[in-house]
């Protein structure tokens, strides 16, 4: 299937905000209205990818293929499958409620600020589309410059410092998968096609040391404990809108590599490492969850749920059947939904009282009745409340890993004990009880905007919980086309 519908994604965001930054931040209505014209017209462009999308075919689809450095043999070589495809529908739909989120928040250098979340939005679609080494490569380091300005330009008061670690963790773990590529560039004799590296038949000790290089770059995006504490000092420090991509979005990151990357190219490494793999997941569920419930701020709160519910992601991925995988895929997707819409509940309460310490809140229900409905059905869909997209993942790979192990599918199942406790006792100590102080008996409910870009987010979460069959049959045939060719490989 060929079209242009790939690089119309990538770079409509790109392009749109070349022009919203040759605005200038003195003209702030139509820097704003044009900036939601590019977010919305960039993922209109992405529908027709779900609506003509084959689910029976495992292979790739929307495939684009043109010489780019003809001499090293690089090429711009774009496709999705149904690994991939639901993550840039995903993230031009985030920009979207990113660009409204920020709409009256952000009062200076507004052009700058839309334009790095247009931009990151077109590097994402790009991340997720190539299936040449290099273009990866040149999308997947490239996605670090917007975050880095959003964080250290628009953040809080230590904002140069957690930029300056975001940038220095992701940074130094992607140089090891830079060496990963020129190797497997040799190895296949001269080519940096990701799906002809697939083919490959590498011994088991390369294999290894190319999996540990893939991992360090990949476990930091994800993050994987223990290489996760630059998130939460970047989400307290990043403005709404940066938390809200870097949850949705960017963490995704690391975990798509895994699948794209580790598990194809070095299969037996993948499933000789997968017991280390499981253990690192399993501490993230857990310890990462006691984290969690001992935090006082409610973004870093958020931030270590994160941690703990992509630690069921990469569980998911290695124990290597149907349902862990595509159950990881869902949470996901799901989790991108979820944690978009907690940092939005924060954000909007931020924007009121300038505070995210818990302490400084109480009785919200009392003067904000419909922000604190939403809030509440957010945070039981954070927890794994039935019939919201948060079950749905974390009840798949519990499934799986059950049929793994009992006792790793055990573990992971404390995850719906942890997560009502740190989601709900955070709820009861914001909304719930007399109106604690002052800035809470000021506060005036969310507006039309605000209410819209919640109502979205609920609608999402909502269907996905009800009726998740579209999510799942869509990866349905490339995953288990892929664990047929893990299975395949193993020695």
């Amino acid at each position: 299937m060929n079209s242009h519908l790939l690089s119309i994604a990538i770079w409509v965001p790109i392009v749109g905000a070349l022009f919203v930054l040759a605005l200038g931040s003195e003209r702030r209505d139509l820097v704003r209205w044009l900036s939601a014209v590019v977010a919305f017209v960039s993922f209109l462009v992405t529908i027709p990818l779900f609506m003509r999308f084959d689910s029976s075919m495992a292979g790739m689809q929307f495939v684009e293929h043109a010489s780019w450095i003809p001499r090293f043999n690089i090429e711009y070589f774009l496709g999705i499958d149904g690994i991939s495809m639901w993550f840039i529908v995903l993230n031009s739909f985030i920009t979207v409620l990113v660009v409204l989120a920020g709409w009256d928040v952000i009062k200076e250098k507004q052009a700058q600020y839309m334009a790095a979340f247009l931009i990151m939005s077109g590097l994402m679609n790009g991340i997720f589309s190539a299936l040449d080494g290099i273009l990866f490569y040149v999308f997947f380091e490239a996605s670090l410059i917007p975050m880095y300005l959003i964080i250290g330009v628009w953040g809080g008061p230590n904002r140069v410092y957690a930029a300056f670690k975001f940038f220095l963790y992701t940074l130094l773990g992607s140089l090891l998968m830079l060496v990963a590529l020129i190797w497997l560039f040799i190895e296949s004799g001269g080519s940096f096609n990701i799906l002809e590296w697939h083919q490959l038949r590498i011994d088991m000790a390369p294999q290894i040391l190319i999996f540990i290089a893939f991992l360090l770059s990949f476990a930091v995006k994800v993050p994987m404990w223990p290489v996760h504490t630059w998130l939460p000092d970047a989400h307290v420090e990043a403005p709404t809108g940066g938390s809200v991509v870097l949850a949705a979005i960017a963490l995704k990151l690391g975990a798509y590599g895994f699948l794209r990357f580790s598990l194809p190219i070095v299969p037996d490494a993948s499933h000789a490492m997968a017991p280390f793999i499981i253990t690192l997941s399993l501490i993230a569920v857990i310890y990462i969850g006691f984290v969690a419930l001992a935090q006082e701020d409610m973004k870093k709160l958020v931030a270590y749920s994160s941690i703990s519910h992509m630690g069921f992601v990469t569980l998911g991925f290695f124990i290597f059947n149907p349902l862990g995988v595509e159950g990881a895929l869902v949470q996901m997707v799901s989790h991108g939904f979820v944690s978009a819409a907690m940092f939005l509940c924060i954000g909007v309460m931020y924007d009121r009282v300038h505070s995210r310490q818990i302490a400084d809140y109480g009785g919200v229900v009392n003067t904000m009745p419909t922000f604190a409905a939403f809030f509440l059905f957010f945070s039981m869909a954070n927890a794994g409340l039935p019939a919201t997209s948060g079950f749905v993942g974390e009840f798949m790979v519990v499934l799986g890993a059950v049929k793994y192990n009992f006792w790793v599918g055990a573990a992971a199942a404390t995850t719906l004990i942890l997560g009502a406790a740190y989601t709900l006792w955070m709820y009861k100590r914001v909304a719930f009880g007399e109106v604690a102080n002052r800035h809470v008996a000021e506060l005036e409910d969310i507006n039309a905007r605000e209410y819209l870009i919640l109502a979205i987010l609920a609608i999402a979460v909502l269907v996905m919980g009800v009726y998740p069959f579209p999510f799942t049959e869509v990866m349905h045939a490339s995953v288990d086309n892929l664990l047929k060719h893990v299975a395949m490989s193993k020695l």
